[in-house]
């Protein structure tokens, strides 16, 4: 198993493991910060987290790995959201037109309705956006999403269609002045 040969210190196993759940993990806290060095840095020290608690035996595999590795990454998401609320600082508008710019590859953005989109989450109470951010983000199914929060499936799946419903709510009720056309970048 995977799980058992990163725990041995195996490197391919390692490299499986980051290869299985990286982009996850950075999709998560990306979602939540919109930031990819703080994304990053996230999903580095959830990675180093598991690796310590792998390696010294604080972890018994019991076909749990999925969701205890999604349990370190939203605690570590929501260390970093604390942190920053104590510590917010303003972003550089040149910074802000270098991501504009930034050539990621053909493929059109509505900037207006993702923007929308950021503000409508931000506005949803910490347990909608979990809801959210693990199913969409997180890639998970809602048993596996069950498993991490120690809920019923019924009132995952109930709790995320209610946090749906607000942000569709939301970004409804945001002024049309906010929408901008399509953009191709």
């Amino acid at each position: 198993m995977i799980v058992q040969g990163a725990s041995a210190g195996d490197e391919a196993a390692w490299g499986e493991l980051i290869e299985l759940y990286g982009r996850r993990v950075f999709a998560m806290a990306k979602s939540r910060f919109g930031d990819p060095d703080v994304a990053e840095e996230i999903a580095q020290s959830v990675f180093a987290t598991i690796a310590t608690k792998l390696s010294s035996g604080q972890y018994a595999e019991r076909g749990r790995f999925e969701a205890w590795l999604f349990r370190v990454t939203m605690n570590r998401i929501r260390d970093e959201a604390r942190r920053l609320k104590r510590h917010a600082h303003p972003t550089d508008p040149a910074e802000l037109s270098l991501q504009e710019s930034r050539p990621d590859g053909p493929r059109t953005v509505d900037r207006g309705r993702i923007e929308g989109l950021r503000r409508a989450m931000d506005e949803l109470s910490d347990v909608d956006r979990e809801v959210i951010e693990l199913r969409h983000h997180g890639a998970m199914s809602f048993k596996e999403m069950a498993e991490l929060l120690d809920e019923p499936v019924g009132t995952l799946l109930a709790r995320h269609h209610r946090a749906l419903r607000k942000l569709r709510q939301i970004m409804q009720e945001a002024p049309e002045a906010e929408n901008k056309p399509e953009q191709a970048i």
